[in-house]
């Protein structure tokens, strides 16, 4: 997650602590909506654990790929 928080605060100039928040924010609006296997995954990405290829199978799956 860090490395997403540093390139918000890149491209939108906002503070670090602003930018935590925005995409804690985002990331819960997302994983809102996907199936819960998904936002485990996507969690498991953003802590550096996660394989990539799987999430995207995943979320292929959730559209019919």
């Amino acid at each position: 997650m860090e490395e997403l928080v540093a390139l918000v605060v890149k491209k939108t100039g906002l503070s670090e602590k602003q930018a935590e928040m925005a995409v804690e924010v985002v990331l819960d609006f997302v994983k809102d909506k996907l199936p819960p296997a998904v936002g485990g995954q996507l969690d498991n990405l953003l802590e550096g654990k996660g394989d990539l290829g799987a999430a995207a199978d995943a979320l292929g799956g959730l559209f019919g790929k």
